[in-house]
């Protein structure tokens, strides 16, 4: 078999094993095996959509941490739980305290797969201590487990915002959250 052939297997299985891996860790968002009626709250239906109809359930009662940005953004984040299914998610709220129309086009990922545009698909969670980065997650069609849809916020105007990532083994309990072009703050992970 020449070295091409070999590559292009090589590649083929590593598809393959992708396409299930994602699959599986998909198959660990769905029902948690409770017969509640879905109220938007759910791990698989948080993803929000660009029209902004589906929003995950927000406590900004609390407060886990803040990062203040450039042009008077502030984003306060109100939880980092993880859930069963090895996944951890972070909710929380943007507000434009600037003088200005403010598009989280910035915030986006890098990558040219991910469909999302103005999102938090940039964001990380980042363990120090193992010297580990974790991504928000992605579906199969391409678009972020996170706010998406985070155009056009005016001065004075708040909106809710999450993202999913894998969790970090159990004995993480402190992580830093990043956004780009905000500074990281620090939170613990509940769960």
């Amino acid at each position: 078999m020449s070295i091409r052939h070999t590559t292009k297997a090589r590649r083929g299985a590593a598809a393959t094993a992708l396409a299930a891996a994602l699959a599986l860790a998909m198959a660990g968002c769905g029902s948690d095996g409770d017969d509640k009626p879905d109220d938007g709250a759910g791990r698989a239906s948080t993803a929000a959509k660009d029209d902004g109809k589906q929003k995950p359930a927000v406590d900004s009662s609390k407060t886990i941490g803040q990062m203040k940005g450039p042009g008077g953004i502030v984003v306060t984040l109100h939880s980092a739980v993880r859930d069963d299914g090895g996944f951890v998610t972070v909710t929380g709220t943007v507000t434009n305290r600037g003088s200005q129309l403010f598009n989280a086009i910035d915030w986006r990922s890098k990558e040219t797969e991910v469909k999302s545009q103005s999102s938090v698909s940039g964001a990380s969670l980042i363990d120090e201590k193992g010297k580990k980065r974790y991504l928000v997650l992605r579906d199969t069609d391409g678009q972020c487990l996170c706010t998406t849809g985070l155009s056009g916020i005016k001065p004075n105007e708040s909106r809710p915002l999450f993202a999913q990532f894998p969790a970090p083994p159990k004995s993480v309990t402190e992580v830093d959250f990043q956004i780009p072009t905000m500074p990281s703050v620090g939170i613990t992970l509940s769960g």
